[in-house]
């Protein structure tokens, strides 16, 4: 248990992260200005089911 501890918290950060870039970047929580992330991960949201227009 021990040994997949650190690296189960690491994926859990990374799926975080992930989420926040396709969910909720380019919003009222923005970390980038323009719209070049919202570009990147546009067909992502809609795949996911993330409204953004």
């Amino acid at each position: 248990m021990g040994e997949i501890l650190p690296w189960a918290v690491f994926g859990g950060l990374m799926l975080l992260l992930a989420v926040y870039f396709v969910g909720a970047e380019q919003g009222a929580t923005a970390i980038f200005s323009g719209t070049s992330v919202h570009e990147f991960v546009h067909d992502g949201r809609h795949l996911l089911g993330f409204p953004c227009h």
